[in-house]
């Protein structure tokens, strides 16, 4: 398994209202620093994406790549979003998920992204640019949520 990056938060906001920002990808670039294009390439017949093309600016990790969604959540939003690369070009591997967790009012979000290039960098470059990705997304969400 390749090494991977986690990290949580906790929003004050029930865990629909966090989801709802999660599946609006072509209002990321509103929000999240380093999407600076989000595009839905499809959907299935429930309304959410099923791959969406990004344009990402993360200093080290510059690619426009396509990534393909599944979405295993309740009916209160908890549950599980999970992505993974379908092409890119400078990223030749990426797999992520947001697990939600109702928590009284609020909602736990659990980050968690490996992320592979296709330029030599040390692992430990890697991690960082994950980590750096994965703490960003994470505030901006909590922002965006909450607002």
């Amino acid at each position: 398994m390749a090494d991977r990056t986690e990290s949580r938060i906790t929003i004050d906001a029930p865990p629909g209202a966090v989801l709802d920002v999660i599946a609006d990808f072509e209002a990321y670039p509103q929000w999240a620093t380093e999407v600076k294009e989000a595009q839905i390439l499809a959907e299935d017949g429930d309304g959410w994406a099923d791959q969406v093309r990004f344009t990402l600016d993360a200093g080290a990790i510059q690619d426009t790549y396509t990534l393909e969604y599944d979405w295993d959540i309740d009916e209160d939003g908890a549950g599980v979003v999970s992505w993974s690369l379908v092409e890119g070009r400078v990223l030749k591997m990426m797999t992520g998920s947001y697990t939600l967790t109702a928590k009284g009012e609020s909602t736990e979000v659990v980050y968690r992204l490996a992320v592979d290039v296709i330029i030599p960098m040390m692992g430990m470059l890697k991690r960082k640019a994950e980590k750096i990705i994965v703490d960003t997304a994470l505030k901006e969400l909590k922002k965006r949520a909450e607002g």
